[in-house]
């Protein structure tokens, strides 16, 4: 016989590895239908939140630049804040939400559907005596008979029941409250189907476009029917939520659906056409009611109807929402005069220009702007009273201050805030207000904010012209004084006259006349220390290019002794008012007009003129551009949404109210009573129990013990 020798038998390493790989996935599936993971990811949901509550979203770019800076506008931009809600990672977060709970449901709601079902008539008499609340009781009635009044007794009182024959006794096993466990069922399920909803109506279907069907953003300009296919949503776009810009008279076919590097325009069935926008207004400015009167085209049919669409009543048609979202201008047609604030000279210019638009500025020698027309009021509310105070400068002047800051004090007083903050109000309609930026060929910008209408600040008409240099800053306004027409043509005047050293001269010639008039003679040498002083505060005033105005003259104070500047200054501005008054008439002869009464309105005037051009050296612009009359177009904003989860999350939402409504205040009881014989009566074991211990507990099983106690020690 042949002897085998028979090797090493090699390892069943695949069923290892199958049973490796079971033991991974369950492992995977316990973790995702954790309770720590979902809690995990409902934090995660909620930081979102937090941050896309406090950062405002879906701005322009340029306000997060401005806002944040280049540095951390990147980084922000790179996780995606700017759009929390629509982010990669947030939708990524919402997914494996959906996953976590729906697995968690998968798992334990049959098990619930299953002990729901339960009697637990399993139970033996030994383990009744083990429950904490429990009962114990002698009756002389048989079973049979104690059996029946405990029936009848807890079919009164809700419970169900089922009756188990045991050997030589009869169990009871009654439950109340089981839906309690639905609770807990429709609560989860009411996360997957709101999470569900959420996804449908969120961005993912239109990043699916974008990865898969080449959609891209449009970040150009131009007529929307232009714009080529790829910038286009078909109308099988199952979601979307945009906004149209619609103004009176005119109709739109299109959606505009802002994303983070342009638009998408989304086509739509129909074509909405604005006959009339109307809106109302509280006292104190504020929009009251806003509807639209518009008129539906449809694509398919041709059919033709007309509706109002109001604030919280939107028009649905075709699946189709379109809510009335806001307003803007509608390409307003607006008339300005242009005068000069540099130099001598006083040229006014008449031009047009319309709301959205823009207009060349050309001021020759190569100096050209674009004037970008951006927003137009045609009233303004102000609170009056905020704008209130003493207008003296010198009364809100410290008399501990420098002398420096006793003269840029007026600049405060002329150069701020057109309506501050106050307790008391008055609010006040002050007129229309365009606002504009102003665009050097370098394409640097300042942006300007000028009423129409002269406004009653501190007991004086003022003409406000705000300046800033950033759209987060605030408007900083320079205040003129409107004349005796109430116009800003005088101070046009006056201001041009400053920068004329012709004028300037003939001024201080007249200041040294009427000074020696004052004085009832002098000689020629008199006379010319007159002049020269005139002379000189008016040219001091006047700037050299690098600073002009109050803070010219403090600068060339700042040059004399300490112990004569308090002197020299109030010399120098007592020259230099008398010395304005000669320049204003003096102009106001070359340009063929009477001279004007010395009294105290045009003293006021010019007080508040010299201030005035004292600040008009910060204004930063080469003209300054004033509203003589316009004609309003008013445009309605329509928000045009498809919500397919719309209706999905009005379930979830139901049912997560019942869920919580079941987990809270449904209770589940379970009570066994346990009925055996002895003797010739009958010995009764009850128990109860509960998931939540709680007085009303404690209560009810007192009153069953007592209740049931009582009616089997009956006879009869």
């Amino acid at each position: 016989m042949e002897n085998k020798i028979e090797g090493d038998q090699p390892a069943d390493t695949g069923g290892i590895q199958l049973q490796t790989r079971r033991a991974w996935l369950a492992d995977a599936v316990e973790l995702l239908s954790s309770m720590r993971f979902a809690i995990s990811l409902l934090t995660l949901i909620a930081i979102a939140s937090v941050i896309g509550t406090v950062l405002v979203q879906n701005d322009p770019m340029p306000n997060y630049v401005n806002k944040f800076g280049p540095f951390w506008f990147e980084i922000y931009s790179k996780l995606s804040l700017y759009a929390v809600y629509s982010a990669w990672w947030f939708l990524l977060i919402m997914t494996f939400l959906v996953i976590s709970t729906s697995l968690c449901l998968v798992r334990n709601a049959p098990k619930m559907i299953k002990d729901m079902r339960s009697w637990r008539d399993n139970v033996r008499e030994q383990s009744l005596r083990n429950f904490h609340h429990r009962s114990e009781w002698q009756s002389s009635n048989g079973r049979g008979k104690v059996t029946e009044q405990i029936l009848a007794h807890l079919a009164r009182v809700g419970y169900r029941f089922k009756l188990v024959e045991k050997e030589g006794a009869t169990l009871i096993a009654a439950k109340q409250g089981a839906a309690n466990k639905w609770g807990y069922i429709f609560a989860h399920s009411a996360i997957v189907i709101i999470c569900i909803g959420g996804l449908l109506d969120s961005e993912l279907p239109i990043r699916f476009q974008k990865w898969f069907m080449g959609k891209v953003a449009y970040d150009g300009a131009g007529l929307i029917s232009k714009i080529p296919e790829q910038h286009r949503l078909s109308l099988a776009n199952p979601t979307f939520r945009g906004n149209a810009m619609i103004p009176e008279g005119a109709s739109s076919s299109t959606a505009i659906l802002p994303q983070a590097d342009g638009v998408l325009i989304q086509d739509l069935p129909f074509t909405i056409k604005v006959k009339k926008f109307t809106i109302d207004f509280y006292s104190k400015g504020m929009p009251k009611l806003y509807s639209s009167d518009v008129e539906v085209i449809d694509h398919e049919t041709g059919k033709t109807f007309s509706a109002l669409i109001k604030v919280n009543e939107p028009l649905n048609y075709k699946g189709i929402a379109i809510y009335q979202s806001s307003f803007e201008d509608g390409g307003t047609r607006l008339k300005i005069k242009s005068y000069p604030m540099l130099g001598p000279d006083t040229t006014t210019q008449e031009m047009s220009g319309i709301m959205k638009e823009s207009t060349p500025l050309a001021l020759g020698n190569d100096n050209d702007f674009t004037i970008e027309w951006s927003d137009f009021r045609p009233f303004n509310v102000e609170n009056m009273v905020a704008n209130g105070g003493d207008a003296n400068p010198a009364k809100t002047a410290n008399p501990d201050q420098s002398l420096n800051e006793k003269i840029m004090a007026k600049l405060d007083k002329h150069l701020g805030s057109a309506a501050k903050n106050a307790d008391s109000k008055d609010f006040k309609n002050v007129g229309p207000s365009v606002q504009y930026k102003l665009r050097d060929k370098t394409g640097q910008a300042r942006e300007f904010h000028n009423y129409m209408q002269p406004i009653l600040i501190d007991g004086d008409y003022m003409i406000l012209s705000g300046t800033r240099d950033a759209p987060n800053e605030a408007f900083r306004y320079l205040r003129i004084p409107a004349d005796d027409e109430d116009s800003i043509r005088e101070w046009m005047r006056l201001r041009a006259a400053v920068q004329n050293p012709e004028l300037r001269a003939l001024a201080a010639t007249r200041f040294a006349e009427h000074a020696m008039k004052l004085n009832q003679g002098g000689d020629a040498d008199r006379k010319a220390v007159w002049a020269t002083s005139s002379k000189i505060s008016l040219e001091v005033f006047a700037g050299d290019g690098n600073s002009s105005g109050f803070s010219a003259i403090s600068k060339k104070l700042e040059k004399a002794p300490q112990a004569e500047q308090a002197k020299l200054a109030a010399n120098l501005i007592s020259i230099l008012n008398s010395s304005m008054w000669e320049l204003w008439m003096v102009a106001r002869e070359k340009d063929g007009l009477p001279v004007l009464a010395h009294d105290e309105k045009h003293d006021r005037f010019l007080q508040l003129a010299i201030g005035s051009i004292s600040d008009a050296g910060f204004y930063g612009a080469p003209v300054y551009l004033q509203l003589t009359g316009f004609e309003e177009v008013k445009a309605t904003v329509l928000q045009i949404t498809r919500s397919p989860g719309k209706n999905i999350v009005y379930l979830g939402s139901l049912l997560l109210v019942l869920g919580v409504f079941s987990m809270f205040y449904i209770r589940e009881r379970r009570l066994w009573v346990w009925v055996r014989d002895a003797g010739a009566g009958a010995h009764t074991l009850m128990a109860l129990s509960s998931q939540r211990k709680t007085l009303d507990f404690e209560k009810e099983f007192e009153q069953l013990k007592l209740h049931l106690h009582q009616l089997t020690s009956q006879t009869g």
